[in-house]
């Protein structure tokens, strides 16, 4: 396993994995369905909701099969796929400057990605002042392995403090 510890501004409550040198515009996959399910999906990108417009705590894991089911663990878990036909995935905030993103290698082809989040009460009750202490900040954990297509799948909902 591959692992990278990042802290990434999630401006607009969001991140983007795309492929390198994806041309998928993320804002065309927004609805109302998938900001509920806070997922956004387009052949060769994701875009992972956040409850948070502020700095959020990221751990990407590159695994070489699916991971186990540790839901209990975290507030919202979500699932999606992707093309890779680079064998590299940036992550960055949806304003970030994608050169200076951060990268990761995975195995060429289609991938599945699996987003879960914590500590999503304490984040929507600080708002702006989450990131202010790794204690408070919203957390992911976004873990990628090849896989064939699937479906987009909320696999544990998170329900909002506020509507």
């Amino acid at each position: 396993m591959v692992s990278l510890d990042l802290e990434i501004f999630a401006d607009y409550h969001q991140l983007h994995l795309i492929d390198d040198g994806s041309t998928s515009d993320l804002g065309e996959t927004w609805t109302d369905e998938t900001s509920a399910d806070r997922l956004a999906v387009a052949d060769d990108a994701i875009a992972v909701g956040t409850s948070v417009n502020v700095t959020v705590a990221v751990r990407v894991e590159v695994l070489d099969a699916p991971p186990a089911d540790d839901f209990a663990d975290f507030d919202h878990v979500v699932e999606g796929s992707m093309q890779v036909p680079s064998g590299r995935i940036v992550i960055m905030g949806c304003t970030d400057y994608e050169p200076d993103a951060a990268r990761f290698e995975v195995p060429v082809g289609p991938v599945r990605v699996r987003v879960a989040s914590s500590n999503l009460a304490e984040a929507e009750r600080l708002g702006i002042d989450s990131d202010d202490d790794q204690q408070t900040m919203e957390r992911l954990r976004v873990q990628v392995w090849p896989a064939p297509n699937g479906e987009r799948a909320v696999l544990k909902r998170w329900k909002p403090l506020v509507a």
